[in-house]
């Protein structure tokens, strides 16, 4: 099993840049789906990505070798690729009939399901300070959401249609980095996300309409060009702060995503209210959030019981 490097201020620090741009992320492609079908969104995305991971790894000669392509686990890779593949998808369409607000609540099932799954699959252990932290998080996200929460059970069935796309998205999300982290034992994490960009783009090739993105107009190139670089970037933090951090705390930190979703409709819906509709947050609301933060810090600062 892989072993953690113990340099955990690095994984927090990337954790958190992780959180950032997962925030900023539903909000953009939301935009970016009222030009383009989420098929054509999601190979630009791998596409780019991968290119530009490429180029960066040729410069500083650090491409992967033959002797590390045949010592690495390809059972893996391809359980890997499946799966952030199939992730990309149903989330893009459970976002396309939801909300990024909605689609965010929903989707941090993925980062709680991977830290059970490091619990597990790991054999990362929860202090007790840890477990209250899980449950402070459990309560925090009942309150900050609540609001959304209710929508989701008066929604119509489109809505809700979208809501188990998401919430299958996030089962998927979990497994794929569950094996992210194992094949860190054979490959760094730059090369691990440069045959799974390059795969999944070539898995979507078939069903992309490229002249469409021929059509878009500066600032829709720009936000699809965004997201091309938030998905290098996030991922890239991701994938790293699983070498140097264990996966249950790294979930606990992500977990705060929604925070920075909901703060960012907010600020985006102020300065060009018609782009996105805003999110109204209550003194309940706020109380959530207060307590969702605390909650990850615990788990994610706490020592754990193995150390």
């Amino acid at each position: 099993m892989h072993q953690s490097s113990g340099r955990w201020q690095l994984g927090l620090a990337l954790s958190l840049l992780t959180v950032l741009l997962w925030g900023i992320l539903p909000i953009a492609l939301k935009v970016i789906l009222e030009k383009l079908d989420v098929y054509t969104v999601t190979w630009f995305r791998l596409l780019a990505s991968f290119t530009l991971l490429a180029i960066y790894l040729a410069i500083r000669k650090k491409l992967p070798t033959v002797e590390q392509l045949r010592s690495t686990s390809w059972k893996l890779l391809a359980i890997a690729t499946l799966f952030l593949a199939s992730n990309y998808i149903l989330f893009l369409k459970g976002l396309a009939l939801t909300s990024p607000a909605n689609a965010e609540v929903i989707i941090q099932l993925a980062p709680v399901l991977l830290g059970f799954g490091g619990l597990i699959v790991f054999k990362e252990r929860y202090t007790i300070r840890q477990w209250i932290g899980v449950s402070v998080l459990v309560f925090g996200f009942i309150l900050f959401f609540h609001e959304q929460l209710t929508n989701l059970i008066i929604a119509q069935s489109k809505y809700l249609f979208g809501t188990g796309l998401i919430v299958l998205g996030a089962i998927t999300w979990a497994v794929y980095a569950l094996a992210q982290k194992q094949l860190l034992q054979t490959l760094s994490s730059a090369h691990i996300m440069l045959i799974i960009y390059g795969l999944c783009a070539l898995l979507f090739t078939p069903f992309t309409t490229v002249n469409t993105i021929l059509t878009l107009n500066s600032f829709d190139s720009g936000i699809l060009f965004f997201c091309a670089l938030n998905t290098l970037i996030a991922y890239g933090a991701f994938a790293e702060s699983l070498e140097h951090w264990e996966a249950s705390r790294v979930s606990a930190v992500i977990a705060s995503a929604p925070i920075v979703t909901l703060i960012s409709i907010e600020v985006v819906s102020v300065v060009t209210p018609s782009l996105i509709a805003p999110e109204h947050l209550t003194l309940t609301g706020i109380a959530g959030a207060v307590l969702v933060v605390s909650g990850s810090v615990a788990i994610a600062l706490g020592k754990t019981s193995s150390q």
